[in-house]
């Protein structure tokens, strides 16, 4: 994992690891905070209790993940009327200033909630559950990241994705690739050039 600048498009701080997880981040920020640098703010992929964690810094969630999420609920392909809107709308966050989000948003819950709040009954257990229950996950997903999902609107400069920094680990990956019988060793010490170079 690591930590990319925006502006000079260097890696600050980077760190092997088998999945992140906050202390990793929080390592990494303390890093680059005793490095000197002045953070403007932080874009990330969402990983669960990061807002909560640097809830000081305006924290943009990358649209591009949230889009993402979307699309693992509901598909690339909706059934549902409502599913397709909603998609649609997902598709185009990176388009969209937060307020013309929010109200094409709004408009679609309003448009949608007697369909959301369906439910349907268990013949075996005779217990209701929500008859949709992946579109409202999809639904929960936005609203919960909402007020994650505009901060480079207010952050001179944020991207609103995190695309420079996946694109520096897909270049990583495709180099490594080509040189797939390396040992652990040698391969830390790929990654370890690729980094500075």
């Amino acid at each position: 994992m690591g930590l990319k600048d925006y502006f000079t498009k260097k890696i600050l701080w980077r760190k092997y690891v088998r999945n992140e997880k906050l202390i990793d981040y929080q390592e990494g920020i303390d890093f680059v905070l005793i490095k000197k640098y002045k953070i403007e703010g932080i874009v990330c992929d969402g990983l669960k209790g990061i807002f909560n964690q640097f809830s000081q810094y305006k924290i943009q969630m990358c649209q591009r993940h949230q889009i993402d999420i979307v699309r693992r609920y509901l598909t690339r392909n909706p059934k549902l009327q409502a599913g397709k809107e909603l998609y649609s709308l997902a598709k185009n966050i990176t388009k969209l200033t937060e307020n013309e989000f929010v109200r094409l948003f709004e408009q679609w819950e309003e448009q949608w909630v007697d369909f959301l709040n369906e439910r349907s009954k268990d013949e075996a257990t005779g217990k209701t559950h929500f008859t949709h229950k992946k579109l409202r996950s999809a639904r929960r997903s936005i609203k919960n990241n909402l007020p994650y999902l505009f901060a480079y609107e207010q952050v001179n400069g944020m991207p609103n994705t995190n695309n420079a920094l996946e694109g520096t680990f897909t270049a990583l990956k495709n180099r490594l690739r080509n040189h797939n019988g390396m040992s652990k060793e040698n391969r830390k010490r790929f990654i370890d050039g690729f980094f500075k170079a």
